[in-house]
C-alpha cells in the first residue's frame, strides 16, 4: 500500500510525524505499507516555485491514498494568488477529483466538558457531514477581480453545480446515512439560490434509490443555528462546497477542539487524500504544543475508506480512546489547572496503545 505523505506548512510538519509513529507500528508488524514524502503548499513554493510540484502530483496519482498535514500562513498571504499555498490544495483535489470529503464530528466522553456548550447538548454527539468538493463557488467561472466602467472594482465568484456533480455526492450522502442512523440532511439556501434549488431538486429526485434513509431539508442559516441548539438531530449532512467548508468548522467546535477533526476526501476509485480540518496553525508551529489527534485520526480514515484495513483503523481509533481515557491532554483540550501533554508525548501514547492492541 503505497501512501504519499505531504506535511505542509505551519504545524502540518509536527503532526504529520506523530501520525507516522502510528504507521510505524503496523510496518513493525509486517503491514506493507511504502512511504514516500512530498512537498506542498507554502514550503514547495519556497523549494520549488509551485504550491503543487509535478513530482508532488504525479506521486498522489501513483499512490493508493494522500495523508495530508495543513498548509499556508500569513507569509504567504502577499504571494500572487496561483502561489498561495491554499491554491495548491485546490489543484490537488481538482486534479484528483476528489469530489467527497467527509467529515464526521464526534464527542467523546472523555471531552464532554472541553466544548463550549453545554454537556446536556453535546453529550453523545455522532454527526458526519458530507461536503461536495470540487464545485461550487470555490471552482466556479467567471471568477476575478475587474474595473466597471465607473472604474470601479468588482469582485466576482460563480457559484455553479451541474445535475452530475449534485447526484455523485449524494449518492455518498444517502450510502454514509444507510451505514449510520438512516437519517440524511441535505443543506441548501433554494429560497435565495437558483443553483441550490437545483441542489434540492436532484437530492429529492434520488431518495426513492434509498427507501430506508429518512431524507429531509434544511436552509443553510437554519442549519448553522440548529447545530448549535440542537446538534444532535443530526445523523449525515449532505451539502455543497461553501456551506459545507462552514457548518463543518462550526460542527469542530462543538467537540471540544478543531484539533480532534479528522477528514476523508474521496474520488470515485477509492483514492482518497486524509487530512484533519484545521489550518496550519503558524502561531503555534514549532513549540511542541499542537494537537495531534485529528492527523491521527485522519490516518485511520484512511485505513477504512482507502487501504480496505478497517481492523487498523479500529485498533487506532480504539488507542486515542485509551489515550484520553488515561486523562492525556493537549493544550487545547486541557481544563484549567490540568497538566498538558506535547505534541510528541501524545503522539507517543497512542502509539504505545496501538503496539499494546497487536
Amino acid at each position: 500500500m503505497k501512501i504519499a505523505v505531504l506535511p505542509g506548512d505551519g504545524i502540518g510538519p509536527e503532526i504529520v510525524a506523530e501520525a507516522l509513529k502510528v504507521l510505524q507500528v503496523f510496518r513493525q508488524e509486517g503491514v506493507g505499507l511504502e512511504l514516500e514524502m512530498a512537498d506542498v503548499g507554502g514550503i514547495a513554493v519556497e523549494r520549488h516555485g509551485d504550491p503543487l510540484p509535478a513530482a508532488t502530483l504525479a506521486l498522489c496519482q501513483a499512490s493508493d491514498a494522500v495523508l495530508f498535514g495543513s498548509i499556508g500562513g500569513p507569509k504567504y498571504d502577499t504571494l500572487a494568488r496561483h502561489l498561495r499555498p491554499e491554491r495548491g490544495l485546490l489543484r490537488l483535489r481538482k486534479k484528483l477529483d476528489l469530489f467527497a470529503n467527509l467529515r464526521p464530528a464526534q464527542v467523546f466522553p472523555e471531552l464532554v466538558n472541553a466544548s463550549t456548550l453545554k454537556p446536556e447538548v453535546v453529550s453523545g454527539l455522532d454527526l458526519m457531514i458530507v461536503r461536495e468538493l470540487t464545485g461550487d463557488i470555490y471552482f466556479g467561472e467567471p471568477r476575478g477581480v475587474v474595473h466597471n466602467a465607473q472604474g470601479e472594482r468588482v469582485g466576482t465568484n460563480t457559484m455553479i453545480y451541474s445535475d452530475t456533480e449534485i447526484r455523485r455526492v449524494a449518492h455518498w450522502g444517502f450510502q454514509a446515512a444507510q451505514k449510520r442512523r438512516k437519517q440524511l440532511c441535505s443543506v441548501d439556501k433554494m429560497n435565495v439560490l437558483e443553483c441550490t434549488q437545483l441542489w434540492r431538486d436532484v437530492v429529492t429526485e434520488l431518495a426513492p434509490e434509498y427507501p430506508d434513509v429518512q431524507l429531509t431539508h434544511m436552509l443553510v442559516d437554519n442549519a448553522a443555528m440548529q447545530l448549535v441548539r440542537n446538534p444532535r438531530q443530526f445523523d449525515v449532512i449532505v451539502t455543497g462546497n461553501l456551506f459545507g467548508d462552514i457548518l463543518s468548522d462550526e460542527a469542530s467546535m462543538l467537540t471540544g477542539s478543531i484539533g480532534m477533526l479528522p477528514s476523508a476526501s474521496l474520488n470515485a476509485s477509492g483514492l482518497g487524500l486524509y487530512e484533519p480540518i484545521h489550518g496550519s496553525a503558524p502561531d503555534i508551529a514549532g513549540q511542541g504544543i499542537a494537537n495531534p489527534l485529528a492527523q491521527i485520526l485522519s490516518t485511520a480514515m484512511m485505513f477504512r475508506y482507502s487501504l480496505q484495513r478497517a481492523d487498523l483503523a479500529d485498533r487506532v481509533e480504539h488507542a486515542v480512546r485509551q489515550v484520553l481515557q488515561s486523562g492525556l491532554r493537549t493544550a487545547d483540550l486541557a481544563q484549567p489547572g490540568q497538566g498538558a501533554v506535547s505534541t510528541s508525548q501524545m503522539g507517543d501514547a497512542v502509539a504505545a496503545a496501538v503496539r499494546q492492541q497487536a
